[in-house]
């Protein structure tokens, strides 16, 4: 294997197949640790889970964390001019839309999620954050 010497602290394998310079191989070559799976892909599939394990889980918090605010309701009165950060385009657009939620905001083309975020933190620090029925 190429462990390059000693572990200085305990790991699992997952998270020595993190490593850009250790693959599947090297993992089910140290003693003691069978002869792994025969399928090439499966070890790949195996190897590309632990690299970007990270990755995935943000994006899985990202969509989870877009799903909880889908319904959250916008005031009828809101004045985008008054949601520091929003671009003059951004607040043309939700203007003459007016949506109902930061959802249907978020399918507005040229709404950014970074123009979603900003109204979030608005409306929780106006008090304003609510879910629709």
């Amino acid at each position: 294997a190429r462990l390059g010497g000693p572990l200085s602290r305990e790991c699992t394998l997952m998270d020595l197949l993190r490593r850009p310079d250790i693959g599947y191989g090297d993992v089910t070559g140290l003693a003691g640790m069978g002869p792994g799976v025969a399928d090439g892909r499966v070890a790949e599939q195996i190897e590309i889970q632990a690299r970007y394990a990270g990755y995935i889980h943000r994006q899985q918090d990202e969509i989870e964390r877009t799903r909880r605010h889908e319904q959250t309701a916008l005031p009828a009165d809101l004045d985008y001019d008054q949601v520091p950060g929003l671009s003059a385009e951004v607040r043309q657009k939700l203007a003459a839309a007016r949506p109902a939620s930061l959802g249907q905001a978020a399918r507005i083309p040229g709404v950014t999620p970074a123009a979603i975020s900003l109204m979030l933190v608005y409306l929780k620090k106006r008090g304003a954050l609510r879910r629709s029925a």
